[in-house]
């Protein structure tokens, strides 16, 4: 028997030999593990899944192999979830080392004494293990399995392990990790689970192909009651809670990806192609609501045609609505086009904001005296949508008419440069057709725009005159730019707003509960595209339709085809109270009284000028007289003081005899074109008086002396008899020289060469009225009739 210091000795070797040999055990677990690392899977192999403000998914992107994975954790899955999971498959989880002795014990046991497998006696690191490294279902299999696990434990906290089976645990298809599972299954997120919801996700990924709640409902069932009875007897549920649960039935949906703002989902993707998970700005109910609306609206439009619509809330800019085709995938449609941000003619869209300049500049008030006729601006000649004019129109009336000569001028006084710069500079690109430059084309869609760009313009109008760039994501940036003077841009918003919808009229419906809309419309040339804008208190809308390959839809056009969508679209819109109110008037902006023709202050003005007096909103006091005119004129607008006999009214002179009574009198003129659309009275009273006959004459007479030749002031035309052409006429204006135009019930129908003849059928019964303007405002008008066919003298 050895002594106490051989013992000693036998002791200190065993502890060295231990020491060392766990070293060494250590160090070989080391190496093999770095040898043979965990599969642990990279950090962004998910499907990438674009959401609603909401959390709810808009569209799922699968990953490379067509699995749809979204990202989920503890925290964003419901807790009934997690207590059923850990309940029901591994309630040590939080407490073995990857392995549960006990259950594997059990397991052996089991197997052993009804010669198969009765249970697994996985824990729940051992699934994931399984998962990221498949094996055979045989004992070397298990065994691999059992190392995984532990060495999953050494490499991750239980939280990470939670997390990649939250993720990745099958559920059936292309289906992987509990959050796609309940979209796929349930159409709801994983936090919002009900107790019989979360007892079936718990126990699925068991069998996902056998117990696919879409395919086997009825086996689903029972697995699920199985989890419930469990979750009963450890207490972890009440067992009333169960008692509901085991009533509610299985239904599940068929297996299908979300689908909704498709376009907008794959721009997102587009721009972040890594990220797991993009959160958009849209409100998911109201993006289907119009997804549903439009694809009803389209169907009734001509065959191939499309639509986008765009909705922003004005206070964020954050869209809330997204629809870059009216048929997502629909080949006929061209589907596939984002029509949110293709760039298109604007047609008229662009007017309000040159209104805006306009008012900016000191060059107009609201009711500032416009001329709706014949102009030619450099050797360019814009005419009217429906080719007729309206001679004097006043600002608020040319913008909600959407008249075209009016906004022309506008145009080229503001500088069709400077304009599109300001644009430019407000986020509003335009585009033009490559070597050419801004010109007065483009306030009539001589340009190219895109539908987002427009919507973040006309939210300016309700926003303060502050225009900002439409966002998508929530952390897209707050992109924002000063587009008009804030009482610019609520004078056109007023003016836009109290334009009644199409068909009603002031005062005649009660339109008193739904929004105001500033709303203007466009159509492109060639009935290409449609538009319809409109700006809101809280929201702006912009409409377009059209086909997206470019070719023409004859007949139609914004007011017909874009903007009934468009009073759809706000009447679904979430309303407040106060959102049929006017906005705020700014203090710089102020209601005045103004008359025609000379468009100053009313009371600033002689009696005799006022011809014509209406209330205006003018911007920071400012009451700029009507426009001049461009070209040296035999008449021009203005106050022309004159002296006048007193006892016959005529007009005098410097030299005159001296027996007259002088007293003096304010003529109000007209800008010359405007004579045709003058009442009797009013050109009677803004003609200057004739002469008297013993004065010298003042170079300060009337118009040129002009007539129409060809048919006389109350004829009757009459068909020949036995003929089917109509009465055709040849017409000369003479008494003046230069180009003519001819106006035939308010409509231009041609121009000549003072005297030369023009050609023209009269087809259409009834009354005409025509008219011939010189350049230098003379004009001569007269009225016949034209029979209908068939009837004789």
């Amino acid at each position: 028997m050895e002594s106490g210091p051989g013992r000693r000795r036998v002791r200190a070797r065993l502890r060295a030999i231990l020491r060392w040999g766990g070293v060494v055990l250590l160090l070989a677990l080391l190496a093999l593990d770095l040898a043979f690392p965990p599969p642990l899977p990279e950090t962004r192999d998910h499907a990438t899944l674009v959401t609603a403000r909401d959390g709810s998914p808009l569209r799922a992107f699968a990953d490379a192999d067509g699995v749809w994975r979204y990202p989920a954790s503890e925290a964003s899955v419901s807790p009934l979830y997690i207590e059923a999971l850990l309940t029901y498959e591994d309630r040590w989880f939080r407490r073995h080392p990857g392995v549960n002795p006990v259950a594997l014990l059990r397991a052996v046991r089991q197997a052993a004494a009804n010669g198969r497998i009765v249970s697994g006696g996985s824990t729940l690191t051992m699934q994931v293990a399984r998962i990221l490294e498949p094996h055979p279902r045989t004992l070397p299999g298990k065994l691999r399995q059992v190392l995984r696990a532990v060495q999953l434990e050494a490499h991750l906290s239980k939280d990470a392990i939670l997390t990649l089976y939250l993720e990745r645990a099958p559920f059936g298809g292309t289906i992987e990790g509990v959050e796609a599972a309940s979209w796929a299954y349930l159409g709801k997120p994983a936090s919002q689970l009900s107790h019989a919801e979360a007892a079936l996700l718990a126990v699925l990924p068991q069998a996902p192909t056998r117990l696919r709640p879409d395919r086997e409902p009825e086996a689903a069932r029972r697995a699920r009651d199985k989890v419930l009875e469990r979750m009963a007897s450890t207490g972890r549920w009440t067992r009333a809670e169960v008692d509901d649960a085991l009533v509610e039935p299985v239904v599940a949906r068929a297996l299908r990806p979300p689908l909704s703002a498709a376009l907008l989902a794959e721009r997102l993707r587009a721009r972040d192609p890594r990220a797991e998970r993009i959160e958009s700005t849209i409100d998911a109910a109201l993006q289907r609501t119009l997804e549903e609306r439009l694809s009803s609206y389209v169907g009734r439009l001509p065959e191939r045609t499309s639509a986008a619509l765009l909705v922003v809330d004005n206070d964020t800019m954050e869209a809330r609505a997204y629809l870059g085709t009216a048929a997502f995938g629909d080949a006929a449609r061209l589907g596939h086009v984002d029509m949110v941000r293709a760039w298109r003619s604007p047609g008229s869209t662009l007017k309000p904001f040159v209104y805006g300049m306009a008012l900016d500049d000191g060059l107009v008030h609201s009711q500032s005296l416009l001329l709706d006729a014949p102009q030619s601006f450099g050797g360019y000649r814009p005419g009217n949508f429906d080719a007729a004019f309206n001679g004097p129109v006043s600002v608020a009336d040319a913008l909600r008419l959407s008249l075209n000569v009016p906004a022309v001028d506008l145009l080229d006084r503001v500088g069709p440069a400077r304009f599109a710069a300001r644009l430019g500079h407000a986020g509003i690109g335009l585009r033009f057709p490559r070597g050419t430059r801004p010109n007065l084309t483009l306030i009539l869609g001589g340009t190219g725009a895109r539908l987002e760009d427009l919507v973040g313009a006309h939210a300016a109008l309700a926003r303060g005159g502050i225009a900002g760039r439409v966002r998508y994501a929530v952390d897209d940036a707050v992109i924002d730019r000063r587009l008009m003077s804030p009482g610019a841009a609520w004078i056109v918003h007023r003016i836009l707003a109290d334009n009644p919808r199409p068909g009603e009229r002031i005062g005649t419906f009660d339109t008193g509960r739904r929004a105001r809309v500033a709303w203007k419309t466009g159509t492109s040339y060639g009935f290409r595209d449609a538009w319809a804008l409109g700006a809101t208190r809280r929201h702006t809308v912009g409409v377009w339709v059209g086909r997206p390959d470019g070719t023409p839809l004859p007949g139609q056009y914004g007011a017909v085809t874009a903007l009934p969508l468009l009073f759809e679209v706000v009447d679904s819109l979430p309303q407040r109270a106060g959102d049929a109110a006017p906005l705020p008037r700014p203090g710089a902006v102020d209601e005045r009284e103004v008359c025609w023709p000379l468009g100053t202050e009313a009371a600033s003005q002689p009696a005799e000028a006022c011809q014509r007096r209406m209330r205006a909103w003018v911007l920071e006091g400012g009451v700029p007289p009507t426009l001049p005119e461009r070209e040296a004129q035999r008449w021009s607008a203005g106050l022309q003081r004159i002296e006048v006999d007193a006892s016959s009214g005529r007009r005098l002179s410097a030299d005159c005899s001296a027996h007259h009574a002088r007293a003096v009198r304010h003529v109000a003129r007209w800008p010359a074109l405007a004579s045709p659309w003058l009442t009797a009275s009013e050109r009677i009273a803004s003609r200057l008086p004739p002469l008297a006959a013993d004065c010298v004459d003042d170079g300060r007479g009337g118009a040129v002396a002009m007539r129409i030749e060809g048919v006389n002031e109350g004829a009757l035309l009459m068909h020949a008899p036995g003929s089917g052409n109509p009465p055709r006429l040849a017409l000369r204006a003479v008494g003046v020289e230069g180009e003519v135009q001819w106006l035939l019930n308010g409509r231009l129908v041609g121009r000549t060469r003072a005297g030369q003849p023009l050609w023209r059928d009269f087809g259409e019964a009834g009354r005409q009225q025509l008219t011939a303007l010189a350049p230098d405002g003379a004009w001569a008008s007269l009225s016949f009739d034209v029979a209908p066919r068939g009837e004789g003298p």
